[in-house]
């Protein structure tokens, strides 16, 4: 099983002839490459998988994915 994770686009570079970016996991930035999303933008939202960009999300998708992982963290939180 995999687990994709959405993300903002903060910033995009290039690093070795390779397209990067900043992405931000609600407060937690991690560099990820965009080779495999070459249309994606500063402000996009992402799904990321090892370090890979794997595909474009709309914004309200996103967020209610974010919501929903926050919302298993509480459950999760309250179950300790």
């Amino acid at each position: 099983m995999c687990l994709g994770v959405p993300g903002k686009i903060i910033k995009i570079y290039d690093e070795n002839s390779i397209r990067m970016s900043d992405v931000d996991f609600n407060g937690v930035t991690m560099r990820v490459c965009l080779e495999t999303t070459p249309q994606a933008k500063v402000g996009d939202y992402v799904i990321v998988h090892a370090g890979f960009a794997i595909n474009l999300l709309e914004e309200n998708e996103a967020l209610e994915t974010l919501a929903m992982l926050d919302e298993i963290n509480k459950l999760g939180e309250e179950q300790e």
